[in-house]
C-alpha cells in the first residue's frame, strides 16, 4: 500500500506554485486531493510539512528571499484554515496538549500543525501561537493542566530561549511530559534539550503522530 497519495509530480507542481505565490493553484491542488479522499495526515506530512521544510532550507541557504518565505508561510496557513473544519471529526479521548512557540520565535506554522495533529487524534490542542511569554505559558499550564506540553523551535539561534523555558517548566511542573520539535533541530541541540528529565525531541509530524497514538 502506498504511503501517500501525493506523487512527485503533484508535489513539484504544488511547490513551484507555492514559491511563486500562486495561492489559487495551491488551493486547487489541496481541494483536488481532498476530493480524492486524501487523509489529513497525508496532507500535513507529505505536502505541508515537506514543502515548508524545503522553503526553510532554501531561505537558510539564501536561495529565496524573506518575502518569498513569508508568502509561502501565509499561503500554507490559509490552507490549514481551509481544512480546519475536517480536523474535529475524531472522537475525543479526554486528553489535552498545550503547544507554544517560545519567546523570540515568530515562526508559528510548525507549532500550529503539531497542535492540529493532536486534534486529529482526539486530543484538545491548545495552541498559543508565536512568541509566547514564559510566564503566560506557565499560567496556562496551571489553568489547563495538560497531559503534554509541546514547544516549537524554528530558528536555532533561539535555542537558549527554549532552554530557559524548559528550566522554568521543570521547576514548576516536574512531571509534565514535554515534547520539543521544529526545523531548528536540523542544526543540532538534541543533547541540550534531552538532558532535562521527561523532555523528548520529536523531529517530524510523522513521529509526533506515532508518539500520540502510543500515548493515547
Amino acid at each position: 500500500m502506498k504511503e501517500t497519495m501525493i506523487t512527485d509530480e503533484i508535489y513539484s507542481d504544488y511547490f513551484q506554485a507555492l514559491l511563486a505565490g500562486e495561492k489559487g493553484k495551491c488551493i486547487e491542488t489541496v481541494n483536488g486531493l481532498l476530493e480524492r479522499g486524501i487523509t489529513l495526515y497525508d496532507l500535513y506530512i507529505h505536502l505541508f510539512e515537506r514543502s515548508m521544510y524545503r522553503v526553510g532550507e532554501l531561505w537558510e541557504q539564501n536561495r529565496i528571499s524573506v518575502a518569498v518565505e513569508h508568502l509561502a508561510t501565509a499561503i500554507t496557513e490559509s490552507l490549514l484554515t481551509l481544512v480546519y473544519p475536517l480536523i474535529f471529526s475524531a472522537e475525543h479521548v479526554g486528553r489535552k496538549a498545550v503547544v507554544a512557540c517560545v519567546a523570540g520565535e515568530y515562526h508559528q506554522l510548525g507549532g500550529k500543525m503539531a497542535a492540529d495533529i493532536f486534534e486529529l487524534n482526539g486530543w484538545d490542542g491548545y495552541f498559543l501561537g508565536a512568541n509566547t511569554p514564559p510566564e503566560d505559558l506557565l499560567k496556562l499550564i496551571q489553568e489547563k493542566k495538560p497531559d503534554i506540553l509541546g514547544l516549537s523551535l524554528s530558528i536555532y539561534f533561539n535555542l537558549e530561549y527554549l532552554l530557559r523555558v524548559l528550566e522554568m517548566v521543570r521547576g514548576s511542573f516536574r512531571d509534565l511530559p514535554v515534547l520539543v520539535g521544529g526545523q531548528a533541530f536540523h542544526w543540532g541541540g538534541r543533547d541540550r534539550v534531552e538532558k532535562y528529565p521527561g523532555v523528548t525531541l520529536i523531529p517530524t509530524l510523522k513521529e509526533l503522530e506515532s508518539f500520540i497514538r502510543q500515548a493515547s
